[in-house]
């Protein structure tokens, strides 16, 4: 389980500029220890100088404490440690300084020049030290030595801490890095996830438009007829008995026609929803697999809608019909007739069949002109209604109208980048006018 940014600044709980308590605790050991260091070797230096025993402790004392502070200003631990080394004190405040400040974010030739006063300093100390040492003769080596000792000396305490603290501060800052990018990584799939959801929501959205426009569509249309048939049969039933037989067969012939695309578009629900549960169920805590599942369910329910629902073949048998049931309509057709993409015929007989339906809803009665015209790039349709002859003649026969026919065929043609338009007539009729792009 990664940690974000957030969790590891709640997770800083040390005092002052350390960031955990153990850090101000092993500084805080180290002065302690470098304090001690110093003081003990201040008590020469203070004999050699001529001076009090106890300045020279407290002058250790006080040196060997700036460790406390090597996190927050290693550059002044390590130039009070090269200060120091003529009085041959400080050796563990000279190797830690310069670990702490290798492996912190200081520019390379700043550490480069305090490293080499650091080593050109315990050389020169060394030196001295040993040439004192022969002079005395405490050691009785050849001349050879004292520069060989002097150089061993200073590279064994500048080297081993430099490259140690180099190598420490790479790999936090490439552990930083990898937190980073993790955090960057983590907040990208978040962001991935909400979007998917906004996704799968929104998809969910439009096949519950589409599926209740297309049971609009196949609804409304045959039930409307059915609906004046049966006011035509109510009225002629006892006058004419064979017109009342024929229009009952009609009846009967559109009820089974509703039943059979009513069939057609639930057997496409369910195996939709079908393949959707299964997916579902197989990535349950996947956002992204939920939108592409929502997306392909709808996609494949449009696929197997278009294979099944009218096309402009039809249009005659859907005129035919509102002619049959008492409509005065006429069907023209302009330009070469051909086939168009299965989702393009569709719309436009959806367009003409809910127009034909909105004529026997608010305009019984009223002569209808049905012109559909093949264009090269586009396949245009217009009905247009005349003013009826007596008004409410949908109230009449009990046709009730839900508001969203004229919304339904616009969604449809501008799905497909075609122009919708329709309102009333100069002369008091109604017309609906579609353009769609022969597209397939």
């Amino acid at each position: 389980m990664t940690m974000t940014g957030e969790d590891r600044a709640r997770g800083l709980t040390g005092p002052w500029w350390w960031a955990r308590r153990r850090g101000a605790v092993l500084d805080g050991c180290l002065a302690l220890v470098s304090a001690v260091e110093c003081g003990a070797e201040g008590v020469p230096f203070a004999r050699d100088a001529g001076i009090p025993v106890w300045v020279g402790v407290l002058f250790g004392v006080l040196a060997g404490s700036v460790l406390l502070v090597r996190r927050q200003w290693p550059i002044a631990v390590v130039l009070v440690a090269i200060a120091i080394t003529p009085a041959e004190m400080g050796f563990l405040m000279g190797i830690v300084g310069l670990y702490t400040l290798a492996s912190c974010e200081v520019p390379r030739r700043v550490i480069a020049a305090l490293a080499g006063m650091s080593l050109l300093g315990t050389m020169i100390v060394s030196f001295v030290r040993v040439r004192q040492d022969m002079a005395r003769g405490d050691l009785a080596l050849g001349d050879w030595f004292v520069p060989f000792a002097s150089i061993t000396t200073s590279v064994g305490l500048t080297a081993p801490p430099l490259l140690l603290g180099l190598y420490v501060g790479a790999r936090r800052r490439l552990m930083e890095s990898l937190r980073e990018r993790a955090d960057s990584l983590e907040r990208e799939l978040q962001l991935l996830a909400e979007r998917a959801e906004e996704r799968a929501e929104w998809a969910r959205s439009e096949e519950r438009t589409r599926i209740a426009r297309e049971m609009h569509d196949v609804v409304a249309h045959r039930v409307s007829l059915m609906v004046v048939h049966a006011a035509a049969l109510q009225a002629v039933a006892r006058k004419d008995p064979e017109k009342a037989v024929r229009n009952a067969a009609l009846v009967g012939d559109m009820g089974r026609q509703a039943l059979t695309e009513l069939r057609e578009m639930l057997g496409v629900l369910r195996a939709g929803e079908g393949a959707g549960g299964r997916g579902a169920v197989a990535v349950p805590l996947a956002a992204v697999g939920v939108a592409a599942a929502a997306a392909a369910d709808a996609d494949a329910s449009r696929a197997a809608d278009d294979e099944g629902g009218p096309c402009l073949s039809e249009l005659e048998e859907l005129v035919g019909q509102s002619a049959a049931a008492g409509m005065v309509v006429d069907l023209s057709v302009e330009g070469e007739v051909r086939v168009y993409a299965a989702e393009v015929e569709q719309t436009a007989y959806r367009v003409v069949q809910e127009a034909l339906t909105n004529v026997h809803k608010h305009a019984a009665g009223a002569k209808t002109h049905v012109r559909l015209a093949h264009r090269g790039a586009e396949i245009a349709m217009q009905v247009e209604n005349e003013p009826p002859g007596e008004p409410a003649s949908a109230s009449a026969v009990g046709l009730p109208s839900g508001g969203n026919g004229l919304v339904g065929m616009r969604e449809r043609v501008l799905g497909l980048g075609g122009v919708f338009v329709s309102g009333p007539t100069d002369v008091g009729g109604f017309r609906v006018s579609a353009v769609i792009p022969a597209v397939g």
